[in-house]
Formats: structure tokens, sequence, C-alpha cells
């Protein structure tokens, strides 16, 4: 039951009441508090809590403060810690209670979006869409001076995240401390995240025989630019498909062997008009959807 104080409000802005609300819902400090319990292996909490960790965090993710300090300075009183314990704190945060944090958020957020049926229209009828894609923290004002203007200083790490653009959610993140580790390191925690009936979407970094079988095996499609390390058998006669904005597209079998097993898919190249950045006049896309997915057929 709303206090009738709120009806102004409701009626005046009831978009922003509501946004508030589930704003103040996902950041519950109990919530909060009881995740960093159920995920921790090493840390505990005695008089800094994680969930005012995650109000200072936010403070300066959201740039509501200039920074850290800003932010602590503006709650000094409340805090029962030095702003040195906070950074220490921080510096030894799990990288599991992160990626805990971000999969707790999704887990609410995602039901509210079905119920108000705010979902988007899937991008291939019949999938569920996976977009996987990673990032590292680049050079910022927050490193240490020595290493601002520098791409080959030490980077504070790397993160793989799953986006649902049918919620338009990141669902899920995978993170290491080593920013200059390669994002296929990564890859086997993504597997055990594989359904039956996704379309994965990637780039040609996680192009591996690994990750395609795993998809191919869980009954999942893909839809993953080609690395031109991973060779395969051409079959058959490569067919022309027409013209899209940039070039000519051409289909053709290819078959992979793996382990024991031969995994064959689709190539779907497109001859460029103009060649990238990189100088590829060329771009081969790898899947295994059959080409009349978007009619709604299924394999």
């Amino acid at each position: 039951m709303v206090p009738a104080a709120f009806e102004p409000f409701l009626k005046a802005s009831p978009v922003c009441v509501l946004a508030r609300t589930i704003l103040e819902r996902l950041f519950l400090p109990e919530r909060l508090d009881q995740l960093f319990r159920d995920t921790a292996q090493r840390q505990y909490q005695h008089e800094l809590l994680f969930s005012q960790v995650v109000e200072l965090m936010l403070a300066t993710t959201l740039r509501t403060e200039s920074s850290l300090g800003a932010a602590y300075h503006k709650r000094a009183e409340h805090m029962p810690v030095s702003r040195q314990a906070v950074y220490d704190k921080l510096r030894s945060t799990e990288l599991g209670i992160c990626a805990a944090l971000v999969r707790d958020s999704a887990d609410q957020v995602a039901p509210l979006i079905r119920t108000l049926q705010a979902t988007r229209a899937p991008l291939v009828p019949g999938y569920r869409t996976r977009v996987l894609d990673g990032n590292y923290s680049s050079a910022t004002q927050r490193r240490l001076r020595v290493h601002r203007d520098s791409w080959a200083a030490p980077l504070p790490g790397k993160v793989l995240a799953i986006y649902d653009p049918q919620l338009d959610l990141v669902t899920d993140v995978f993170l290491t401390p080593d920013g200059h580790a390669n994002e296929r390191e990564l890859i086997p925690q993504v597997v055990p995240h594989i359904g039956a009936n996704d379309l994965w979407i990637a780039d040609r970094n996680f192009c591996t025989l690994g990750f395609l079988s795993a998809l191919h095996e869980a009954d999942a499609g893909f839809v993953i630019r080609q690395h031109g390390a991973l060779e395969g058998a051409l079959r058959g006669e490569r067919r022309a498909l027409g013209r899209c904005e940039t070039g000519q597209g051409y289909e053709q079998e290819v078959e992979f062997r793996h382990l024991d097993r031969t995994l064959r898919v689709r190539r779907v190249t497109v001859v460029l008009d103009q060649p990238t950045r990189d100088g590829d006049t060329e771009i081969h896309v790898l899947t295994n959807v059959p080409s009349d997915a978007a009619d709604g057929s299924r394999r």
C-alpha cells in the first residue's frame, strides 16, 4: 500500500517514482549484505558493510560525486572506518562478488521487464540471443600519473559480458585482474551458461574450435566472425547471396575437425567494396543457424 503522501508524486511523475522504487529495491542494504555473505570466499564484514561500499561506488560511477574520496568525505560521519580502510576493502574485493552483484541485479529486473511486456522482439525467431563481448579498463585519471598516457602500462583488469538484447541487460560478467589477458582465457567460464536455443553473437576473438563445438553440442546457435588462425576445409560450391550495403555476399559450407568430431557449418562471406581499417577485403562469418531461420523455421 502506497502512503497517501506519495499520491501527488504518483500523479505528476509516476515513471520517476516507479524508477526510484525499483532502484531502491535493487540496492537494499540487507539484500546486498546477504549477497556478500552468500558469495564471499575469503572476505568478511565487520565494521564496514558491503552495502556501504556499493553506495560509495554508485555515487562515483553515476557521477553524483567526482571521486570515491569525495563520496566518502560527504558520508564520513556515518562511516565506521577511515577512507584508507575503504580503499583497502575495494582493493581486496573478490571478483566473484562483483559478478554475483551483476547477475543478481539482472535476475531482479528481468521479471519486471517481462511483466511490463517491455521486452524487444527477438533478433531471430525461436532463439534467445546472447551477445558476448570483452573490454578492459583503459587509461584514466585514476591511474598512476606515470602510466596515464601509456597503453603499455599495466591495466586494471578485463571483463567479458553477456548482453541480452531482448531485455537490454547485461546478465553476466566474467572478470580477470590481468588487463593484458587474452579474452579467450575466460571462455571456459562462459561455457556453463550456454543454453539450448540460444543464439550467440561474438567477434572473431571468440572464434575457437572449443567454443564453437561447445555451442553446437549444447544445441545453441552461433553467429561468430571467423578468426584468421582458424582454418577449415571448404565444401561444395560458393553460392551468391546478393548485395548488402558494404559489398557482395556469398555462402559456402566449411568443415572443421575438433578432437574426434566433425563440425560442419555455413560460412557467410562479404566481399567488401572498400577494405576495412585493418586492410581486410573480405569478412567471413561462421554460423550453424539455418538460412531460413529469419522466417521462423528451426533446424
